[in-house]
């Protein structure tokens, strides 16, 4: 008994010192496995394709901007940047306006059907991409949006659809009717008790269905290739395509474009933690 007793005390101390030396062994090797690839391409795109070849995960000897010149000349990164900003900035505004609204009167309006119909457009988030290629390109086809930037953000913005009005509906839910009451009974209407205290109050979701729209808008691939053939109308995942076809060997410019293709979503992200943060915070409580 007096030898268990004299150990038990020890065994009392360790615990929290193996586990908490064990919970930052696995944040700091997960925080290196996500970061570490991004900050060698970042690093390497500064390198001239001789010093990558020679020595991968060395520093550069000097900062060589001709990475990131000779991918803007050679598939104009520059006009597809902005032609990707464009389309995707405006799909996201369009989606946030359009499903926001939409979400408000599902969760709040007071109508036959509501459910199903709600169910029905929450349901388009089965359907695979790939199984709508053909009625997506006829459509386009059929109202001359082809090779268009308009056809993109069209596309683009139904496809956020499920996603959008399922966060923004479940978060209007969980907002206390009273505050639309009390808007009422000052004079307001719908719409500007809509506007003026619901969609305040649904800052931080609209702030994460933001994000995830302009991620997959500004990193969509098939769609872009599919719905768009001039220079002007392509986006910034096509330049990553055109590179690993045609200039593979390019190994410097081939990272500047990576870096420049990723730095928006990161700089959005970055922008925008705070309200995601929030947002994810008052879900797991209200929920």
């Amino acid at each position: 008994m007096s030898m268990i007793d004299k150990k038990t005390p020890r065994n009392i101390k360790c615990g929290p010192i193996v586990a908490f030396i064990l919970r930052y062994f696995v944040m700091i090797f997960v925080v290196v496995i996500c970061l570490f690839p991004l900050i060698w391409v970042f690093v390497s795109s500064f390198k001239t394709n001789m010093e990558i070849l020679s020595s991968a995960v060395t520093l550069p000897q000097t900062l060589s901007l001709k990475g990131y010149q000779s991918a803007i000349k050679i598939t104009r990164l520059d006009m597809r940047f902005v032609t990707s900003l464009i389309v995707t900035l405006s799909t996201t505004a369009l989606s946030i306006v359009i499903y926001s609204m939409s979400a408000y009167v599902l969760a709040r309006a007071k109508f036959k059907l509501k459910g199903l119909i709600f169910g029905i457009l929450i349901s388009s988030i089965l359907i695979p991409t790939n199984a709508m290629i053909q009625p997506v390109y006829t459509v386009i086809k059929s109202l001359n949006l082809y090779d268009t930037k308009t056809a993109l953000i069209l596309v683009y913005t139904a496809f956020s659809m499920p996603m959008c009005l399922f966060l923004l509906r479940s978060y209007f839910l969980s907002i206390p009717a009273e505050l639309e009451e009390s808007a009422y009974l000052e004079g307001a209407g719908f719409l500007r008790t809509f506007w003026s205290i619901m969609l305040p109050c649904a800052k931080p979701v609209v702030a994460s269905a933001s994000v995830l729209t302009f991620i997959y808008s500004w990193n969509e691939l098939m769609y872009a290739l599919l719905l768009t053939s001039s220079e002007c109308n392509r986006t910034m995942p096509l330049a990553m395509k055109y590179f690993t076809s045609m200039f593979s060997f390019d190994y410097s410019a081939m990272f500047a474009a990576v870096i420049l293709c990723v730095l928006p979503t990161i700089v959005v992200y970055v922008i925008l933690q705070e309200q995601i943060m929030e947002s994810v915070v008052a879900g797991s409580v209200k929920g």
